[in-house]
């Protein structure tokens, strides 16, 4: 009988959580031993992808390979353009992807993995930054890179010691500190990252206010001394529900709502001004904010809208909570 086809037996509950808390501690325990084994090295390594003209060419054989898939995706994602090239596929034409502008990061547990070799070779032959993650020091991968990232000696959380585990784990948390450092260096902010991210939850929590926000005629606008009747027109035209009550510099000095007409809802309501009925001090927001922020403000004051000011207190634009509903932003 095969491995394949035996049929797990069941146990105790209380025996696969001590399992899975053993695989977690362990994982763990060798993520604190790598925090505390970086040194210089990896400084280094970070300065080599910083100067990078081309692209961070991301490679690594079996488990290491799917780890560096990862890594690839999310250094592309935070602003350092990189990708993931097979070894064995590298070795049937595709190191003519690689440049001498690039970088190579090499991901192999052992650092004896053959199918990297010709990889190897073919960055000391033209002169290609090579960073190496590897477990063992002195191995065929870690003497020929120009960095090499050792992980330290650290027990794989499979109980036989074969399964890669801890040490894949270790290599991914490397790979993400690499991402982030990179990150920092090049002032990559939430503006790049949603650049980067146009789609999906990522991409709708990232939105700002201006890209949801309407503006010129669509704004509801008036002046303190417009009669009511006006006003009137204006909130029923617009569609908002509001009206905002600006000086002649088109700042900002009140609002007027359906529940401020409400509240003055009297025989002598038409013959008043929008000075007379607005409220002043109306919550607004920027257009370079969040449109996620803009949804909270509007959730936790009970509102519909939000008028859009810049630094001056120019109102610019209105944008309204199903504007963010439609856009996903939740």
């Amino acid at each position: 009988m095969t491995t394949h086809s035996r049929i797990a037996k069941p146990r105790p509950v209380e025996q696969d959580l001590a399992s899975a808390k053993n695989v977690l501690k362990l994982e763990s325990d060798g993520l604190l031993a790598l925090a505390d084994s970086l040194d210089e090295r990896f400084a280094k390594a970070v300065d080599i992808l910083a100067a990078v003209k081309g692209r961070i060419v991301v490679t690594g054989m079996g488990k290491s390979g799917h780890i560096g898939r990862k890594i690839a995706a999310t250094l592309a994602s935070t602003g350092a353009p990189a990708f993931f090239v097979h070894p064995g596929e590298a070795s049937h034409g595709d190191l003519g992807m690689v440049t001498q502008d690039d970088a190579i990061l090499g991901l192999s547990n052992s650092g004896e993995t053959a199918e990297l070799s010709d990889f190897i070779a073919y960055s000391r032959r033209f002169s290609i930054p090579l960073i190496s993650i590897t477990s063992r020091k002195g191995s065929t991968l870690s003497e020929a890179s120009d960095v090499s990232l050792v992980l330290p000696a650290v027990k794989e959380a499979c109980p036989l010691g074969l399964a890669p585990t801890t040490s894949t784990t270790l290599t991914l948390a490397l790979g993400d500190a690499l991402a982030v450092a990179l990150l920092e260096r090049r002032g990559f902010s939430a503006d790049d990252f949603q650049q980067f991210h146009p789609g999906g939850s990522l991409g709708n929590q990232l939105m700002k206010v201006k890209d949801l926000m309407h503006s010129g005629d669509a704004l509801p606008v008036v002046r303190p001394t417009d009669p009511m009747s006006n006003t009137l027109l204006e909130i029923t035209a617009k569609h908002f529900g509001c009206v905002a009550v600006t000086d002649e510099q088109t700042k900002l000095v009140g609002i007027i709502t359906d529940g401020d007409l409400r509240r003055h809802m009297t025989d002598d309501l038409i013959k008043k001004s929008a000075g007379d009925i607005m409220t002043v001090g109306a919550k607004t927001i920027g257009a370079r904010a969040l449109a996620v922020e803009a949804l909270a403000i509007m959730n936790s004051k009970s509102i519909t809208s939000l008028f859009v000011v810049d630094e001056a207190e120019t109102v610019i634009g209105i944008i309204h909570i199903h504007d963010c509903l439609r856009a996903g932003i939740a």
